[in-house]
């Protein structure tokens, strides 16, 4: 069986530095930053972990109707969701993931723009 992109990189170790740095960026973001100024940033990061390691092939598991749930009150509009996943590729990139790699996990994140934007 071939290695995830998830282990290839190395598991939630490496998964883990890339969410916090994902964040960092994301508090510079004055379309961003908004969005999270009343969260349990420690909690997030830890879903969001979970979350990317599952775009990856890791063990965790988002469904729709669970990441539906989560965003529902949020308002989140496409500027807003286009910007995270922005972010997120020039993160992924920064690094070094394989080009193939960063294209498939953004396209993973595309995929449930319609259970993300809510507004």
């Amino acid at each position: 069986m071939a290695a995830t992109v998830f282990d290839r990189y190395g598991g939630f170790g490496f998964v883990s530095k890339v969410v916090l740095d994902f964040y960092d960026r994301v508090g510079d973001s004055e379309i961003l930053a908004p969005y999270f100024a009343s969260s349990d940033m420690k909690v997030l990061i830890d879903h969001q972990t979970k979350f990317i390691a599952s775009l990856m092939g890791g063990p965790a598991s988002y469904t729709d109707e669970v990441l539906r749930r989560v965003h529902l009150n949020l308002s989140i509009s496409d500027e807003a969701f286009d910007e995270m996943a922005a972010i997120l590729e020039e993160t992924l990139e920064d690094f070094e993931f394989d080009p193939a790699d960063v294209h498939n996990v953004i396209h993973e994140i595309k995929k449930r723009r319609h259970v993300i934007v809510t507004n």
